[in-house]
């Protein structure tokens, strides 16, 4: 299936139950309103993989609600296996230069759900600031 010399982190989590958009994201607005309740300011999780580093998630929202429902729902889905991802992987992402936007860095992340789906998780590091957002997560 995989190559052995690839590591993916396993999600404790399952993708999000639901048949339609909004079935799935009232589920992931509970989900997102826990680590809202836990900061003033931006909503963030602290990522094991960047030091415990702070990784923004208000805009993955907005890069998911681009995409028409069908798309987003698959995304929003795996919301809370990508939040788990986030903060227990210490496994190294692939990285490369943003091709659109040279001053960043886009960090893509390979996770299992705890069904053994494929998932990846996108961060976007600012080169300047070093500050870290969730871009995207999606199925493969």
């Amino acid at each position: 299936m995989f190559s052995g010399s690839q590591k993916i982190y396993k999600s404790k989590f399952n993708q999000t139950s639901g048949s339609n958009f909004s079935e799935v994201r009232k589920k992931v607005n509970l989900i997102f309103k826990q680590i809202k309740s836990k900061t003033k300011r931006r909503p963030y999780v602290k990522s094991a993989y960047f030091n415990k580093s702070k990784i923004f998630v208000s805009q993955f929202f907005s890069h998911t609600f681009e995409k028409n429902w069908r798309d987003a729902t698959r995304r929003l889905k795996l919301f809370e296996c990508g939040i788990d991802l986030i903060k227990n992987n210490k496994v190294n992402p692939s990285s490369k230069d943003d091709p659109n936007n040279p001053g960043f860095i886009l960090h893509r992340f390979t996770g299992l759900t705890k069904q053994n789906e494929l998932f990846y998780v996108q961060v976007k590091e600012n080169k300047k600031s070093g500050e870290k957002f969730l871009l995207s997560i999606f199925p493969e």
